[in-house]
């Protein structure tokens, strides 16, 4: 099959002009050719805008430069720098504690979730899930309003956590997932001191049926192929803090790797942990860019390093 990445998975214009009342996004570029100050080229840029409307903008982190949404007005632009402006309509905020929006539109919503929060609900049925919570938010919007699961996060990691607002996305992001996401980091708090400051581990993984616990192979065994690739950002006498990126996106995979080399990631009983200092498992899924399903343009979200986490350097 080929795939042409630089253009949206979603041709939704046609469908999208057919409902009435239904407003559209609305992307504008621009390619910037001089230094100056975000908030000053938005304005010289927008001409008749006023001043805050573009305060509006970028505090509702409708702004982009070169991907990444930037709300601060004196972030610097430079030549060759891309800046995205998005202008459709900001929802109602939502205010919970284990939950926060980092980007909305039309599409896809995006969210930073606190580590204790289950993405969906299990066989169990636990009522309070990311899903509902988010669900909850926009049935008050509009009792038209839907939301469809895209990826998961396990209940003890916090941070970043799509979902999207129709079947169509959340099919065309699934389908296309292996191409559409271009970056995933996370953070992890392992037990002891890595030696190497780098390294990639693969490894072949399989899961027991029975413990629902994964396991990895050296050698190929049949398993799920996976690979991760780490960085020692830092080291205290009893820790180590990874900057962990994920070239395949198995099931436990970060859990298992780490454990596999010797450094479980601390409060990960799973997985062979025996410490606890942090009342949670540490890791934190810091960075996902994808290309926008509607858009293609590549887009970048963030969740920062939780305080918990960092306190412990």
């Amino acid at each position: 099959m080929l795939i042409n990445e630089n253009s949206p998975r979603l041709n939704l214009k046609e469908k999208d002009s057919q409902k009435k009342g239904k407003k559209k996004d609305k992307f504008t570029t621009f390619h910037v050719k001089e230094e100056a100050e975000l908030f000053d080229y938005v304005m010289r840029k927008m001409g008749s805008m006023s001043k805050s409307s573009v305060k509006a903008l970028l505090s509702n982190q409708r702004i982009t430069v070169n991907e990444r949404i930037v709300t601060q007005y004196n972030h610097p632009v430079k030549n060759g720098d891309v800046v995205i402006v998005n202008f459709s309509s900001k929802e109602s905020g939502l205010h919970h504690s284990k939950l926060k929006i980092i980007y909305e539109d039309e599409y896809i919503i995006v969210v930073n979730k606190s580590e204790g929060l289950l993405s969906v609900a299990t066989e169990k049925k636990e009522t309070l899930t990311a899903f509902r919570i988010l669900m909850n938010h926009l049935k008050k919007q509009s009792l038209r309003n839907r939301l469809y699961v895209v990826h998961r996060l396990d209940r003890e990691t916090s941070g970043v956590l799509l979902f999207a607002k129709s079947k169509e996305v959340q099919e065309s992001l699934q389908n296309y997932w292996r191409y559409d996401v271009l970056e995933k980091i996370y953070y992890a708090i392992v037990e002891g001191q890595v030696e190497k400051d780098k390294d990639t581990i693969i490894s072949w993984l399989t899961e027991s049926p029975k413990s629902k616990i994964v396991y990895s192979s050296p050698t190929d065994n049949g398993g799920e192929k996976a690979i991760t690739h780490y960085e020692t950002v830092k080291r205290s006498n009893e820790y180590s803090l990874l900057k962990v990126y994920l070239e395949t996106g198995k099931k436990n995979q970060i859990r298992v790797h780490m454990q596999s080399i010797g450094h479980p990631i601390v409060g990960d009983k799973k997985y062979g942990s025996t410490l606890s200092p942090l009342g949670r498992v540490g890791l934190h899924a810091a960075i996902l860019t994808i290309r926008h399903p509607a858009t293609g343009q590549k887009v970048r979200f963030e969740a920062p390093l939780p305080e918990n986490m960092k306190m412990k350097f």
